[in-house]
C-alpha cells in the first residue's frame, strides 16, 4: 500500500531525528580522537575542535607503549570473554526450563528472579559476601556476582516460550533428550537473541568499575576502567617523563584523549558485526505470541 504524505513526513523526520542523535553521539569521540592528534599547545589552548591541528601521533605512540595500559586491556579482554560465556550459559540453563510449561513452579521461581531486580543487595551485606566467599583481590569478584542479569535472562526466557511446543514433541519423539532440545534445537534457532544478549553481557564487563573498586586491591589486576581512572586522576603517571623539561609532541590532555579512546574503541567496533541481530533479538525477546 502507498504511503500518504503524512506517513512519508513522519517517517523523514525520524530519519532527520536519528541521524541528528548518531552525530550527536560521534561529536565527543571526534573530538578526543581530534585532540588525541593534535600538538599540546593547541589542544590545551582549545583550538581542537573535530580536525587535528598540527597533526602528531605522538600521544598514541606514547599509550601503545604503555605496558600497564596492556596488562589492563588483557585482563578486561579475559573478564569480559570469560564473564559473557559463563553469563549466558547460566543464563540460558535458567531461562530454558522456566519457559517450558512442564516446570509446575516455574511461576514461583520467576517471582522470587524479579524480586531480585526490584530489591538489590545493600552494598555491606553484598561486599561481607564475596569476601567471606574468599574472592577478595580475585578476578573472579568481577565475575561471579553479576553472572545472570534477570533482565537479560527474561529476554532469553520470553524469547523460548515463542518457540512452538510441537519442536520439542517431535524431538522427544526422536528420543532426544532436554539438553539436547536446548542445544541441538533452541540455541540455533536463537542466535539473534544470543547475539544481543551477549552484547548487553560484554558490554557490562567491558565497563566494569564499581566492581573493581570494591574487591581488587592489588593495581595489577586493575581492569582497564580503572587504570583509566587512575591516569586521569594522575596524568602524570601516564606520561611517566616530566613533560616540563624538554620538548615533547605530547601533554597530559592529549594522552588522556587517546588513553580515553583506547578504551573506548574496541568494544565499539563489536557493535558493526552484530548489528544486524541486534534489533531483531531485541524484538523478538520482548514480546510473547
Amino acid at each position: 500500500m502507498k504511503a500518504t504524505f503524512g506517513e512519508k513526513m513522519f517517517q523523514t523526520l525520524n530519519y532527520v531525528f536519528l541521524f541528528a542523535a548518531a552525530v550527536t553521539m560521534l561529536f565527543p569521540l571526534l573530538q578526543l580522537l581530534a585532540v588525541s592528534l593534535s600538538s599540546p599547545v593547541a589542544a590545551d589552548s582549545k583550538e581542537v575542535f573535530l580536525l587535528p591541528v598540527e597533526f602528531t601521533t605522538a600521544s598514541w605512540e606514547h599509550v601503545l607503549k604503555n605496558k600497564g595500559l596492556w596488562t589492563s586491556f588483557g585482563i578486561t579482554v579475559y573478564i569480559t570473554i570469560a564473564g559473557t560465556l559463563l553469563s549466558m550459559l547460566f543464563s540460558v540453563m535458567t531461562a530454558y526450563p522456566l519457559s517450558r510449561r512442564e516446570f509446575l513452579i516455574r511461576k514461583q521461581v520467576m517471582f522470587g528472579i524479579v524480586l531480585t531486580m526490584i530489591f538489590n543487595a545493600p552494598m555491606i551485606p553484598f561486599f561481607l559476601t564475596v569476601r567471606e566467599l574468599g574472592m577478595m583481590n580475585s578476578l573472579w569478584a568481577l565475575i561471579i556476582p553479576g553472572l545472570v542479569g534477570t533482565f537479560n535472562m527474561i529476554i532469553i526466557r520470553t524469547f523460548f516460550m515463542g518457540i512452538p511446543s510441537e519442536l520439542d514433541d517431535s524431538a522427544r519423539i526422536d528420543g532426544c533428550s532436554e539438553f539436547g532440545i536446548l542445544f541441538r534445537m533452541y540455541l540455533p534457532l536463537s542466535k539473534p537473541v544470543m547475539a544481543t544478549v551477549s552484547l548487553f553481557y560484554a558490554v557490562g564487563y567491558w565497563n566494569t568499575f564499581s566492581r573493581a573498586v570494591l574487591f581488587i586491591r592489588d593495581p595489577e589486576k586493575w581492569p582497564l576502567q580503572m587504570k583509566l581512572r587512575a591516569y586521569l586522576q594522575s596524568p602524570e603517571e601516564l606520561a611517566a617523563v616530566n613533560l616540563f623539561l624538554g620538548d615533547y609532541d605530547f601533554n597530559t590532555t592529549t594522552l588522556k584523549a587517546a588513553t580515553i579512546l583506547f578504551a573506548t574503541i574496541p568494544i565499539i567496533l563489536v557493535y558493526p558485526y552484530l548489528q544486524k541481530y541486534f534489533v531483531k533479538g531485541s524484538m523478538l525477546g520482548s514480546l510473547k505470541e
